[in-house]
């Protein structure tokens, strides 16, 4: 019976480690975190020094059971996370969840960079203990992003929008997004022109090729409009030339180093077309493990680096596989070395394959096609980072032309052609193979000499404008981040994935554009608290997070001190109070009225105006102000009781929106109180649960039915889903085609169902899977991905309705299209899985 336990995050990886040690080891996942900050509350004593409230994730409950009782068995329990900070407080919160086990085991942590048996084992030979330092850093990050998410994000829910968020990294990423927007839009496009000409040789070879204007006198050719070009070929038109000069020279193109968190993303995005997010995603399963027929094995390092250090095991083995696959040509004469960034983690290595040996090809019958890909451009990029530099010939002829109209003002062309003498790294595939070819470089030249004259045989020019600067791909975001030292490498595709999540930006063409939203947030932001998200201030608290966890700063003197400037921030952006004597007016007057309207539930709230106006007055005696924003909903209000209280319609007359505010609100249309009718007579599905949380039909329709009831008619968004619960239900509502033009219904919410025939046959294919996946966290996105859950909710769905949205249908198609590939891979014979 095994008596030492051994956690790691993911089943996956603890698949993979489990065949590496064996039955003396029980190998267990976490499931990420265990413990963290309140979900519904700050959770952090600020007066008390910033000490952090832990409770248990409740969707790690039963997780968190069986650790314990698992650890009560064994003498010996190892922390084996990932080996960053996060990992590192992982591997802390563990040991807080499990100390109080009985009889207590001993805590070991154990860290590795690769999941291989060597790597794995020597780690557990070797176990140290939990690094407090880092421990300290990643706490003093989560305790940062808590204040500034919990502290800002009700000033946007109060100035521009509810439900908005605010981050500390993530709205830094907005701002540049937005700078760079506003970039483009105030980009004024300055017109020039290019001068050049088609020439060819008078004497054998006579393969014409291009030279393009360099110089005009002695300055750098700028040719700004149409006339300025029409002048230049006024004066060398039918003059001759001749070549002046010819420079050789031989230029060398040193291998790229391995990837880094930053450059594989980028490399996925620019190669692919992978966001950042589904970049990480594929490369944890290729460092997790994947079954190479048997059983699984890491394939590659640790993907969330940010160091180009390279293990010299490794570095041997490419050198070893390079010289004999490649030749020794290929070889450096000392291996390529690369310098790391200032704060990078130098214990960490680069990404790359855990054995150089596994190819691609070899791995192609192993992986998915998306596993593939990723790999292949890890391994093709670390065996050329340890290679020779290319060398590339680049040669140019200069050509001058004295002007007809002043014989001392002489124009330069120069015609270039650059081609690879030893393509070095560019050997290997997936690695550049040409020379880049440049505007108006030539594929080649002919043999020129000084002195020599040249034919031409036509004048060109060309029209150009300046460009603005492009957007941001989420690929040159990333590296915007790095480059500012915004976030580190565990946090770039998920600061990403969150403002594009939260709309706030959006895909144009494979390029991140801002929202409106998305704009009106960063507007906020920038005026007023321009300091805390600021893209220095913001790498400078990254560098003292790196301070904390090199042991020179102590985490709670950091806090104290952003703490500090973080409150002064805070308080110069809070609004200013509502008008006093507007607010006393209407208050006053509100004392007449003599009939409150009766308590109105919407949702779960519960909205009563007579009890709003007396906990306004209230504040008011407490505090002496309201909020501009609490005035205007107390003018909002009082504007219902203008027929009791004749006098409130002068008092609105003077505030700002007053007349909006007296004009009655549009009546709700006939149509959607039909629509409310008909689902109110159905039998409607009950509650169910889904991604954490529960959407119930009958309540949803009923709160809008009271709001009907109050006079108001529904927002646009409330409309959609109103009439997207009409369509679930449409088979249950009689004649329900001959009502569809006296219910209004937009077409695009008929169109948005799928075909049926289409939706039974995947439902079908589906119901022959004999095993389903247990359900994963999936990232990003709250609950757990449940495929069984997800195709037995959507069968019976269309079992009671007969169809399915478009989006449903999609989903089961992705569904059923993976365990397809599944069954066909488990029914692969043993000689097909060879490598």
């Amino acid at each position: 019976m095994a008596n030492k336990l051994f956690i790691v995050e993911s089943p996956a990886k603890a698949k993979t480690i489990n065949r590496i040690l064996g039955a003396d080891y029980k190998v267990m996942a976490s499931m990420g975190h265990v413990r963290d900050l309140p979900e519904k509350r700050l959770g952090i004593n600020i007066e008390g020094g910033f000490i952090p409230e832990y409770v248990d994730v409740k969707s790690r409950a039963k997780t968190l059971r069986e650790l314990r009782m698992a650890a009560a068995k064994c003498s010996h329990v190892l922390l084996a996370p990932d080996p960053d900070r996060e990992g590192e407080s992982i591997a802390w919160h563990l040991r807080e969840a499990l100390n109080a086990v009985k009889p207590a085991p001993e805590f070991l942590r154990v860290t590795y960079n690769e999941i291989t048996p060597v790597a794995v084992r020597n780690a557990v030979a070797h176990p140290g203990k939990i690094d407090q330092h880092r421990v300290e850093a990643q706490q003093a990050r989560r305790i940062l992003d808590r204040l500034v998410g919990y502290k800002v994000s009700p000033l946007l829910w109060r100035q521009v929008e509810r439900g908005l968020s605010a981050g500390r990294v993530q709205s830094v990423a907005l701002r540049l997004v937005c700078e760079r927007e506003a970039l483009i839009r105030d980009f004024k496009p300055r017109e020039y022109w290019l001068i050049g000409a088609r020439v060819r040789k008078c004497e054998a070879p006579l393969e014409p090729f291009e030279m393009r204007l360099l110089r005009i006198g002695k300055d750098k050719a700028d040719v700004p409009n149409a006339d300025a070009a029409a002048a230049v070929l006024d004066a060398v038109e039918g003059q001759p030339l001749h070549v002046v000069k010819i420079t050789i020279r031989e230029a060398t193109r040193r291998a790229p180093p391995p990837f880094i968190t930053s450059t594989l993303q980028q490399a996925g995005s620019s190669i692919y077309g992978f966001a950042p997010a589904r970049t990480m995603r594929i490369a944890q399963s290729l460092y997790e493990g994947a079954d190479l027929g048997d059983g699984p094995t890491g394939l590659i390092t640790y993907m969330r680096t940010d160091s180009f250090n390279i293990a010299a095991g490794a570095r041997q083995q490419a050198r070893e596989w390079i010289e004999q696959e490649c030749g020794p040509e290929y070889l450096p004469a000392k291996p390529n070395v690369f310098a790391n960034r200032g704060g990078a983690q130098a214990a960490h290595e680069a990404i790359r394959p855990t054995d150089i040996n596994r190819t691609p090809q070899q791995l192609k019958p192993y992986l998915d096609t998306e596993q593939l890909k990723v790999y292949t451009a890890i391994w093709q990029r670390f065996v050329a980072s340890q290679m020779a530099a290319a060398r590339i010939a680049q040669r140019w002829a200069d050509i001058a032309i004295v002007s007809r109209h002043d014989p001392d003002n002489r124009f330069l062309f120069r015609a270039a052609t650059s081609e690879i003498v030893f393509d070095g790294y560019m050997k290997i595939g997936g690695m550049q193979r040409t020379a880049k070819k440049e505007e108006g470089i030539n594929e080649s030249l002919p043999p020129l000499r000084e002195g020599e004259p040249l034919h031409c045989l036509e004048w060109l020019k060309e029209r150009k404008e300046t460009q603005p600067p492009s957007r941001f791909s989420e690929a040159t975001l990333v590296r915007e981040l790095e480059k500012n030292g915004v976030g580190r490498p565990s946090t770039y595709a998920q600061t990403v994935k969150t403002i594009s999540d939260r709309g706030y930006v959006t895909r144009e063409r494979k390029m991140l554009a801002p929202t409106t939203l998305g704009e009106r947030v960063n507007q906020f932001l920038t005026t007023h608290l321009p300091e805390l998200f600021d893209v220095g201030f913001t790498a400078e608290m990254e560098k003292k997070l790196d301070d904390i966890e090199e042991g020179t700063v102590a985490w709670d003197e950091m806090l104290g001190r952003f703490w500090q400037r973080f409150s002064e921030w805070m308080e110069k952006a809070k609004p200013p109070p509502a008008d006093a004597a507007k607010t006393n007016e209407l208050l006053n007057i509100m004392e007449r009225v003599q009939q409150w309207q009766a308590p109105r539930k919407i949702g779960r709230r519960t909205y009563d105006d007579k009890a709003f106006c007396e906990s306004l007055r209230k504040q008011v005696a407490e505090e002496g102000k309201l909020s501009a924003r609490q005035l205007t909903a107390l003018a909002k209000m009082a504007a219902r009781y203008m027929d009791q209280v004749p006098e409130i319609k002068d008092a609105l007359a003077g505030m700002e929106g007053g007349e909006e505010m007296m004009t009655p609100p549009e009546p709700p249309r006939d149509s959607t109180r039909r629509k409310l009718d008909l689902l109110q007579s159905l039998e409607l599905d009950p509650p169910v649960e889904r991604g954490g949380r529960t959407y119930d039909d009958r309540a949803f329709v009923d709160s809008l039915a009271q709001r009907i009831d109050g006079g108001r008619a529904l927002t646009d968004n409330q409309l959609r889903a109103l009439n997207r619960i009409l369509v679930k239900y449409r088979d249950r509502i009689p004649d329900f085609e001959s009502l569809r033009d006296t219910l209004e219904l937009p077409s695009e919410t008929m169109d948005n169902q799928a075909d049926p025939e289409a939706c039974r046959a995947l439902l079908d294919q589906l119901a022959k899977v004999k095993e389903w996946d247990a359900p994963a966290k999936k990232s990003g996105r709250r609950g757990k991905r449940d495929d069984r859950a997800f195709y037995e909710s959507v069968r019976d769905q269309f079992e009671r309705n007969g169809h399915l949205s478009v989006r449903q249908h999609a989903a089961l198609a992705k569904l059923a299209a993976r365990y397809l590939k599944k069954a066909a891979a488990t029914e692969k014979t043993p000689d097909e899985t060879k490598p």
